[in-house]
């Protein structure tokens, strides 16, 4: 049995996903991963997107690159997607909610134009990420969280400390 939680962050890109996982990482002792850095450190890819500029994740790579660690445990995964991974990895499952007043100067930010900024922007509208993680996790592990002002950022990681605290002391 898992001695420590696994936890998917997820939300449209630039909701705040990685800053969010690096400072859970080092309250929690658990491990951040990003699955963009993963892919490219491990080129787990499957082609390049022209249209969005980007390279096409090779998602069966990138599962079997992460299985054995997650059957672990104790892994915070970083992810604007997450039907791609198994149901049995995650524990909770928390996806980013940034307004678009927000989030559209952030996205810019990173040098997002066109088609790639509408889509993204539109993803977020639309709540995509959440809804395609109610589908693909139980609806009872997946909780949404605002992710517009640095209060919010404290405010979310105490409140993922403090479950990361519980879950552990209930399964060990």
């Amino acid at each position: 049995m898992r001695k420590q939680p696994n936890i998917l962050l997820t939300g449209t890109p630039g909701v705040g996903k990685s800053t969010l996982g690096k400072e859970l990482a080092e309250r929690t002792g658990l491990t951040y991963v990003n699955i963009g850095d993963l892919a490219q450190e491990g080129q787990l890819y499957d082609g390049y997107d022209e249209e969005y500029q980007c390279p096409i994740l090779d998602e069966d790579r990138v599962v079997d690159e992460l299985d054995d660690k997650m059957v672990e445990g104790g892994v915070i995964v970083d992810y604007h997607g997450c039907d791609l991974f198994p149901e049995r990895w995650f524990h909770i499952v928390f996806v980013l909610r940034t307004d678009n007043s927000h989030l559209y100067g952030r996205l810019e930010g990173r040098g997002y134009t066109g088609k790639k900024l509408q889509d993204n922007v539109q993803c977020e509208i639309f709540q995509t990420i959440y809804e395609e993680a109610v589908e693909a996790y139980r609806e009872d592990i997946v909780h949404q969280l605002p992710s517009n002002t640095p209060d919010d950022l404290e405010r979310n990681l105490e409140q993922i400390v403090q479950w990361t605290e519980t879950w552990m002391k209930e399964h060990n």
